[in-house]
């Protein structure tokens, strides 16, 4: 019988488990950390080219040749120093009718928004009543007359007598204090006729001016009461119309440096968006005191309105024109640029463009006038946004599309 030798115990593992744990960390650490910084070289990589393609892609400002501008020549001229202000159209006159008697309403003559003239039939309110009272009046009038007419002939019957000495003189006084009563008489008679006759003339209401009625208040039927609070019919006169406006104070002093020579200074109406204007009309008068609370003074202007363009209680944009600068440099004010308080504009030279400082002062019409130029210098109008100090340009014949009036600091 063969013996087979025993197994040969195996050699235990000396490497401590905690040794083979740590190594096991430090390799996946690094594992990570190497992945880590390969997703950072990448994402670098991918942001350093999108940089670039944006640089290659944008434009650099001049490095492609000269810049095609517009441009616009400098020219002298006259130019309008302007106050500006919101104004209320207001009518010279606006009557308020309202009936003095009381009756029943049974004619209305007007239509709504027509125009009537002086004196036009407006309501006719029941006479009646007031010419019977007339009437009346009239009668008593008549009878006193012929009273006072009697007591005169006694008393010349009597003067014939006391002149024959056929009366004694105290029945002459009586008789002659007798027809001055009677006159006295006849005179409060004649009084009341004349007063019911001008209360049958408010029976008929007419227009005390010429204008434009409002809409209707009263119908036929209605009954109004004299002196009442409501108004038969509004009337506005628009032709001719007036504009008050409010101007500070601070711009009094030069309005009335032209006023006070007699001038009379034209007033423009323009609309809400300042674009088209309404009508022109002349400064009428200045209010006689500041208002305290704004530091501003009323002004009525007179405009003749023949197309009826203003409307009472409208709103307006007023533009008063104070005094027309002569002989002045004026320019596009879409040529001029600003970088904070500076002013400039690109000057034309050589085929090159230089910034020149300027002061701009009045703009109107889309012109300004500015000093620092000359008349006749060329200057440009668009393409700000390529522009810079010494750019070559080149001109265009066809406008350019608009571009900021922001430019770079000169």
């Amino acid at each position: 019988m063969e013996t087979r030798p025993p197994d040969s115990p195996q050699q235990p593992d000396s490497t401590p488990p905690e040794s083979h744990a740590k190594k096991s960390w430090w390799g996946s650490l690094l594992g990570w950390v190497i992945l880590l910084l390969v997703f950072a070289v990448i994402f670098y990589l991918v942001l350093r080219h999108h940089d670039d393609a944006q640089s290659a892609a944008a434009p650099k400002r001049g490095a492609f040749g000269p810049v095609t501008v517009t441009t616009a020549t400098a020219q002298k001229g006259n130019i309008g120093v302007y106050l500006e202000a919101i104004g209320t159209v207001t009518p010279v006159y606006t009557a308020s009718i309202i009936s003095q008697v009381t009756g029943m309403v049974i004619q209305v003559h007007y239509t709504e928004g027509q125009l009537v003239k002086k004196g036009q039939p407006l309501i006719e309110i029941n006479p009646a009543p007031y010419e019977a009272t007339l009437l009346q009046a009239q009668g008593t009038l008549e009878k006193d007359t012929q009273i006072l007419a009697q007591a005169e002939m006694d008393l010349q019957r009597y003067r014939d007598a006391w002149a024959k000495n056929g009366i004694p003189k105290q029945t002459l006084d009586d008789q002659e204090k007798i027809v001055l009563q009677d006159q006295g008489t006849v005179k409060n008679d004649e009084g009341t006729v004349k007063y019911d006759e001008v209360q049958l003339g408010f029976c008929h209401i007419t227009s005390p001016i010429s204008g434009r009625v409002g809409l209707r208040l009263v119908d036929p039927g209605n009954v109004v009461q004299a002196n009442g609070t409501t108004a038969l019919a509004v009337i506005t006169q628009e032709q001719p119309i007036t504009v008050i406006f409010t101007i500070p104070e601070d711009s009094l002093a030069q309005v009335q440096a032209q006023t006070k020579h007699g001038k009379k200074l034209t007033v423009d109406a323009l609309d809400r968006s300042q674009q088209t204007k309404v009508g022109s009309g002349k400064l009428l008068t200045v209010d006689n005191q500041i208002d305290t609370t704004t530091g501003s003074v009323k002004l009525r202007a007179l405009f003749e309105n023949k197309n009826d363009a203003l409307f009472p209680n409208q709103f307006v944009n007023t533009r008063l024109l104070v005094t027309t600068l002569q002989g002045v440099t004026l320019i596009p004010s879409s040529a001029i640029q600003r970088n904070g308080t500076t002013a400039y504009v690109y000057l034309l030279q050589n085929g090159a463009a230089q910034i020149r400082n300027i002061k701009p002062g009045v703009s109107d019409g889309g012109n300004t006038e500015v000093q620092g130029i000359n008349p006749g210098d060329v200057i440009a109008t668009s393409s700000f946004e390529k522009l810079q100090n010494g750019s070559k340009i080149v001109v265009s014949k066809q406008p350019l599309p608009a571009t900021t009036s922001e430019g770079p600091a000169p």
